[in-house]
Formats: structure tokens, C-alpha cells, sequence
């Protein structure tokens, strides 16, 4: 978007990325987030090898998987900080930037200490941004449940509290601020934006600033077609537990087993273990689909949670079944229950029969679906892409 009004777009990108935005006609600038591998890895292959290695505590509930989880994925975000920061700052200087955009959980101090304007993006849930009367982040707790809160709250700043402040400490030491309490990244004075519909988004006990912006979706229209197969009467149904949950082989069997026993028809994105497991003879699938271009054909959609896929979900109308299986996805899992968008089924301990329950319950709720297609109609309205861009433009024009 912002190249089609006129700008240069440089990504900096991790090395195993490179060449996939130079491929769509972008500048590239390389970094990297920890020491070279002895042999070349795969696009993304640490992340990969962590989630699996770390798996096991996902069978857990959420405070189980703060300390299993939660703090050895910051610890390894912020090591990955520390390591590419001096990199950062010369990628800056040499390209003498109007702006910044990051998106990231965790602060990358070479930005706020470049002296130049920068936006940070929230793409994950918005309770990132803490209020004290939310749910905190990771905790998948509903809205109302102040006790269960509190003591996760607690549970989370003993064992992250010393991580944090050790990390605002090496942002004073490289020329950023320090960081607010319990907070891995900085708000930026000029621009911040949430990625949220306001039909799922949470009822704020303070206001935030006029420097925050809710874009509502930020949906990508560069996907490649999709042809859907033939109707024949069956209901299209979409299952995707994002590259990372469907290398769980496990559920991915499991699921699959328990949706083969059906009336309806799915599309399964198969993600990098694909040749690993079999589908059953009502499914199609691939390693890897055009989600965007799925999605307008299908009649409801089993997700993670992650928040792409939830917020493409609303932009196209399509109510959600959610297992969510580590980050925010517990968080958008709760928050599409609870206001009413879909279920929420219990990713590690859902017997065969509840999930297809469920399923028959997307499929067959008259006023789920209407309610859904309703907040689909109202956010294709005005499209976060071009929201972004416009407000993007002001803060690099000073």
C-alpha cells in the first residue's frame, strides 16, 4: 500500500528470509538474531525447532506454560535483541530513513535511540497493551474473572520481573528509555497501532492516548487464487493451525480422524509436516494455502487463533471454532467465545464427538452466521491497510 502511493519500502529482514521480499520487488537490508548455523536452515527454522521442542508444555494450562513457555520464548526474543541491535542501528544510519515501522513483541532499542520517527504495530492480541481491569496477556481468562487474573498477574511478575528489568536496563545502555513496568517494548510517541475488530475487541478502564490507532483488520489482497472444488450439497469448512501448530502431528491426526466422520467437506492447510499424516476422503488440502483466497469460499473455519487468521476471519464474515494452543492464541480463543463469533474447544482434551458438535453448532446457528457476515460486511467498509498507509505517511512527513 505504501508503495503504490508513491514511497520506497526497505524491509529488514532475518537472513533465512532472504530474497522473499525482493522477490515481490522490495529492498531487503539482512540481519540476523543470533549466530550463523554451521549448516543453511530454513525460513524461520529456530522458531520452528523451539515451538517443537517446546511442545509438550501445551498440553498444560496457561499458567503452565508461563514458566514451560512464556518466559523461555522472551528470553530467547530478547537475546535475539540484544544480538541484532548494533546491526539495527547501522542498517538506520546508512539509509537515512523518515520512519520506522516495527512490528515486534519485544523493543528493539536501535529504534527508539536512532533519533528518527517510528511506528510500532501490535499484530498480536491487543491485551498486549495492558489495563488493569483486562485479563492479562497469555492467560486465555475470561473478561469477568478478576480472581483468576490477579493470580496469574502475580504468578507472571515473579517469574518474568527479573528478565524485564535486565531488559530495560540494556535499552538505557544502548540510548533507548527505559521500559514500563512489566513491559518487553516501548509505545512510540508518534504512531501505534492494534490490529482488532471492534466486534471482539475489550472494554478499556483507561482511555489510550491519541497516539494509538485500532486499524480493525490489516487483511492482505497479494494472495494467488484459489479455485474451491465443485459444490455438492456439503458445508466447506477450513482448518488451519498456522505452519507452527500443524507440526503437532498428533492433534493434526486427531483432528482429522474425528472430522472424517462428518457430513461437511474441509480444506486443510497441512503446514511442513504434510507428507507425515494422511487426510481423510472428505478433505483436500496442501502444505501451504492462500488463505485469503480460502477463506471467501468456505462456510466456517477451525483456527489456532492466531491473530491473522482471526481478524481475516471476521473480514470475510466466517464464524470460528478456536484451539488455541500457546502465545495470544488463548486470548482470541476466549474473546471470540465470549463475545459471540464462535466456540472455543479445548485444543489437548476435546472428545471426538465435541468437536463435531461444535462444528454442527458454526455451521447450523442462524444467528452466529448473520452475525458474523454483518461484521464482515461493516469492516470491508474501510480497509486497515489503507488506514494505515494514510497514518503511516503523516508521521514520516513530520
Amino acid at each position: 500500500m505504501l508503495r503504490a502511493r508513491g514511497h520506497r519500502v526497505v524491509f529488514v529482514i532475518e537472513e533465512s528470509f532472504a530474497g522473499t521480499l525482493a522477490e515481490k520487488g522490495f529492498e531487503e537490508r539482512l540481519m540476523r538474531l543470533g549466530p550463523p548455523p554451521a549448516e543453511p536452515e530454513a525460513p524461520g527454522q529456530f522458531w520452528k525447532d523451539f515451538v517443537r521442542e517446546t511442545a509438550p508444555v501445551f498440553r498444560g494450562d496457561t499458567t503452565e506454560q508461563l514458566a514451560g513457555f512464556i518466559v523461555p520464548t522472551w528470553r530467547a526474543l530478547l537475546d535475539g535483541a540484544r544480538y541484532v541491535d548494533q546491526r539495527l542501528a547501522e542498517i538506520f544510519a546508512a539509509l537515512d530513513v523518515d520512519v520506522i515501522v516495527q512490528d515486534n513483541v519485544c523493543a528493539f532499542p536501535a529504534i527508539a535511540a536512532s533519533g528518527r520517527r517510528w511506528v510500532r504495530i501490535v499484530s498480536c492480541n491487543p491485551l498486549e497493551v495492558s489495563d488493569p481491569r483486562l485479563p492479562p496477556p497469555f492467560s486465555g481468562l475470561a473478561l469477568d474473572d478478576a480472581e483468576g487474573a490477579e493470580a496469574f498477574r502475580a504468578e507472571y511478575t515473579r517469574l518474568i520481573g527479573e528478565l524485564q528489568a535486565q531488559f530495560s536496563a540494556f535499552c538505557v545502555q544502548r540510548g533507548a528509555p527505559p521500559l514500563p513496568e512489566l513491559e518487553m517494548i516501548h509505545a512510540s510517541p508518534w504512531l501505534n497501532l492494534t490490529i482488532y475488530p471492534d466486534e471482539l475487541d475489550y472494554p478499556r478502564s483507561r482511555p489510550l492516548d491519541p497516539s494509538w490507532h485500532n486499524l480493525q483488520t490489516s487483511v492482505r489482497a497479494t494472495d494467488a487464487a484459489w479455485e474451491p472444488p465443485a459444490p455438492d450439497g456439503r458445508r466447506l469448512v477450513y482448518l488451519s493451525l498456522g505452519s507452527l501448530g500443524s507440526a503437532d502431528i498428533e492433534l493434526m491426526r486427531g483432528l482429522i480422524a474425528a472430522l472424517a466422520d462428518t457430513p461437511h467437506r474441509y480444506v486443510v492447510s497441512r503446514g511442513p509436516r504434510h507428507d507425515e499424516y494422511a487426510l481423510a476422503d472428505n478433505m483436500i488440502g496442501a502444505e501451504f494455502l492462500p488463505q485469503t483466497s480460502v477463506l471467501p469460499h468456505v462456510d466456517a473455519v477451525i483456527t489456532h487463533g492466531g491473530n491473522n487468521t482471526v481478524t481475516e476471519s471476521i473480514w470475510f464474515g466466517k464464524p470460528m471454532l478456536v484451539a488455541p494452543i500457546f502465545w495470544d492464541q488463548h486470548d482470541n480463543a476466549q474473546r471470540v467465545h465470549e463475545t459471540g463469533y464462535g466456540f472455543r474447544l479445548p485444543t489437548y482434551s476435546f472428545e471426538p464427538d465435541e468437536l463435531r458438535r461444535a462444528v454442527d453448532g458454526l455451521l447450523g446457528d442462524a444467528a452466529l452466521r448473520a452475525r458474523c457476515e454483518a461484521a464482515g460486511r461493516r469492516l470491508r467498509t474501510r480497509p486497515g491497510t489503507v488506514t494505515a498507509a494514510e497514518l503511516i505517511e503523516a508521521v514520516a512527513a513530520g
